[in-house]
């Protein structure tokens, strides 16, 4: 019988055109051999495994969808391959694996099935945005999107920043690009004047613009966001 395969979380970019920047020479090194992959969006899976240019085509390689409505069944006949012996490699459709995405469903699989599970090095722009926000690194919470009503979105804000003075924790969150302002006007109209706000934006990419002010400060500023891939924080 042979042994069991390894689960590989690869990383990819969260901004266009950044490869040779924020892609380690051991990422790709260590993927090569790999045959089957699963993926939240396979068109984009094969568009960025095709442009890392390490597989002689990309035709001979296995994709499958795991995603959000992916449930435990189906999960069992995708890593199937890991329990014959075979590696599978899970892309995230922007960063790493298993960090705000849906590969965690499959890393947690493996852990209950006694399969090797590898983390490679890339990029996240929570832990980037994090990094150069100046904000409290050592205690922090994500917590993924805010509600899209305003009322419900306020409501929120005001628990998390009562959190976040409690504990002396960073509040971290992320929102679709094209909702960038109206998440920054229900914060600037919720957040006490000294709680400092961090917007990121664009993290590793073109635009990319990191800044950390109190919120009386960004309040006197006049500020458009594009839509751009942003993550916002604070601390109060």
């Amino acid at each position: 019988m042979p042994g069991k395969g390894t689960l590989y979380l690869i990383p990819t970019t969260i901004a266009d055109e950044t490869v040779d920047r924020v892609i380690p020479l051991h990422v790709t090194e260590s993927i090569k051999h790999l045959r089957n992959f699963l993926a939240e969006d396979v068109r984009t899976a094969r568009r960025y495994l095709s442009g890392l240019k390490i597989f002689k085509s990309i035709e001979e390689l296995q994709f499958d969808v795991l995603d959000k409505n992916t449930d435990e069944a189906a999960l069992s006949e995708l890593l199937a391959p890991l329990l014959n012996g075979n590696d599978i490699g899970i892309l995230s459709e922007s960063g790493c694996p298993g960090v705000a995405d849906p590969g965690a469903m499959a890393v947690a699989y493996a852990h209950r099935h006694n399969i090797r599970v590898v983390p490679l090095v890339g990029p996240s722009s929570l832990l980037l945005a994090l990094m150069a926000s100046g904000l409290n690194g050592q205690r922090f919470a994500f917590q993924g999107y805010l509600p899209v009503d305003a009322a419900e979105c306020r409501k929120a804000i005001k628990s998390f920043e009562q959190e976040s003075r409690t504990k002396n924790q960073t509040q971290v969150f992320i929102e679709t690009p094209y909702r960038n302002n109206a998440i920054f006007s229900n914060l600037l109209k919720t957040l006490h004047d000294e709680t400092r706000l961090c917007v990121a934006l664009d993290v590793t990419g073109k635009e990319e613009s990191v800044k950390t002010m109190p919120v009386k400060a960004w309040r006197s500023t006049s500020t458009s966001w594009p839509k751009l891939p942003a993550v916002f924080l604070f601390l109060a």
